[in-house]
């Protein structure tokens, strides 16, 4: 049988505003049950959700949540708040005969049941005549202390309407005492119960959506768009992070073009494709672009990047590769640096794509310490001579170690370097070129791959030649 526990009264004597002890071994009233006392334990409350900004100050706020996630035979825990004893026990006595699997706790005012509020509680019975304080903003006070815990208002024969007004400020429903029987209050507990975890579920699916509609339009703005403007190349790029339902990944790439009328292009990769190695790729790709602006170049560039990648990093491990070009003004003849990163490919019409040069490629970036004479000589240059007419392509390990069928083999750079032949054979050119590419690559490792993939491909068109 259910049992009606209650929050200890303040003795008589006791001096004004002394408080009122959490129900920890409360004992029952006999004049409410007639029956030996229950040990109640005190359970830890649920501190306040970030997003709750309107929970009292007063304590912790209170919700339903662990009593979906708990043993299924836990008892239905439910808390009158009611001045009057004999309703108290009447509502106790009403849910015995049709529910045995509710445990009844009572409170005489809006204070008692602040202190006797649990996690496991499910349901309150709130009678909105309250002398200390019902009515609607007795409610409103509830709701703001337990704003996940479901709440049925309790009105009088000639209170229908207050009991309506309840349920627009917050109340899962309403009940009429003189109405009311074991039935059709367990039937309305529970109601209340489900209605109040449904809320709650439809309400964190709002914020969750709400959460990614924000974090998709940050990562989006986190990309970049390439400063060009008067260099009369073209430029193509396409992103694809290894993360699910994420924009933003490890890889980091961007282009520009300074006022002697050089274009500087850049492409890396943070080891790792979580959040963490996103936020650091977005750091080094904004600070090598402001570095170029600045006029800073080739192994002082990186030396640079390198120290602000030790400082941004999560542990010492994390380390970065980087292709960087530096294309002369006339667009014939780049400036190559290699950091631990693939090698771009130079297209040219009529001709197989080529690797450009990678013998003098230097380690990744924050795999060696920047002091002492090595400094100087970590990151060689490599002049290189591009023609009247090319595209190069940039790219990221993610596109070369995707799979070849169900074996351990992988496309590697030799087997890029013949698929993007193939294409360029076939009249694949720009955009077209490079989707090919990362669509037949996903083909081979039968699916999507599981690195981050960031593609790019810088062209000299011929009206820039005869231009």
């Amino acid at each position: 049988m259910p049992a009606i526990e209650s929050a200890h009264e303040p003795h008589p004597s006791a001096p004004t505003g002394t408080p009122i002890p959490r129900p920890r071994l409360a004992p029952v009233p006999a004049v409410l049950t007639g029956e030996p006392a229950l040990a109640v334990q005190a359970v830890r409350p649920v501190p306040a959700a970030p997003a709750e900004s309107t929970a009292s100050a007063s304590g912790p706020v209170f919700g339903v949540d662990s009593v979906f996630v708990g043993a299924p035979a836990a008892p239905l825990s439910v808390l009158v708040i009611d001045d009057d004893p004999e309703d108290a026990e009447s509502v106790r006595n009403l849910l015995a005969e049709v529910a045995s699997d509710v445990r009844v706790r009572w409170a005489r005012n809006l204070d008692q049941a602040s202190a006797m509020l649990t996690v496991d509680t499910a349901c309150i019975l709130l009678d909105l005549e309250l002398p200390d304080g019902g009515g609607l903003e007795g409610l409103r006070r509830l709701l703001r202390r337990a704003p996940r815990t479901a709440v049925l208002a309790v009105t009088g024969t000639a209170d229908v309407y207050l009991g309506a007004a309840a349920v627009a400020a917050g109340a899962q429903d309403f009940l009429v005492k003189q109405e009311m029987d074991g039935r059709l209050l367990s039937r309305a507990v529970r109601y209340a119960v489900e209605r109040k975890r449904a809320d709650e579920s439809q309400r964190r699916l709002v914020e969750a959506e709400l959460r990614g509609q924000e974090n998709a339009r940050l990562q989006r703005h986190l990309l970049p768009t390439p400063l060009l403007e008067g260099s009369g190349f073209t430029f193509h790029a396409r992103y694809r992070p290894g993360r699910r339902r994420a924009l933003l990944g490890g890889d980091f790439y961007d282009a520009v073009r300074t006022s002697d009328g050089s274009v500087h292009v850049v492409i890396g990769d943070v080891c790792g494709h979580g959040p963490d190695e996103a936020a650091l790729g977005v750091a080094l790709r904004i600070a090598w672009r402001t570095l170029v602006f600045a006029g800073l170049t080739g192994e002082a560039l990186l030396g640079t990047l390198q120290r602000v990648l030790e400082h941004e990093r999560r542990s010492e491990e994390i380390f970065a590769t980087l292709c960087m070009l530096a294309i002369d003004p006339d667009g014939e003849y780049a400036e190559l640096h290699l950091a631990g990163h693939p090698a771009p490919l130079l297209l040219r019409e009529f001709r197989p794509p080529e690797l450009l040069p990678y013998d003098n490629g230097g380690p990744a970036l924050g795999l060696l310490p920047l002091d002492g004479p090595a400094e100087v000589e970590q990151w060689p240059p490599t002049k290189v001579r591009l023609g009247e007419e090319w595209s190069l392509m940039l790219y990221t390990d993610g596109l070369i170690e995707g799979r070849i069928g169900a074996g351990t083999r992988r496309l590697g750079q030799e087997g890029l370097i013949g698929m993007i032949a193939d294409h360029q054979q076939s009249g694949l050119r720009d955009e077209l070129l490079i989707d090919t590419a990362m669509s037949e690559v996903e083909d081979l490792n039968g699916g999507a791959l599981a690195d981050d993939v960031a593609v790019l491909l810088l062209s000299r068109p011929p009206a820039v030649v005869h231009g």
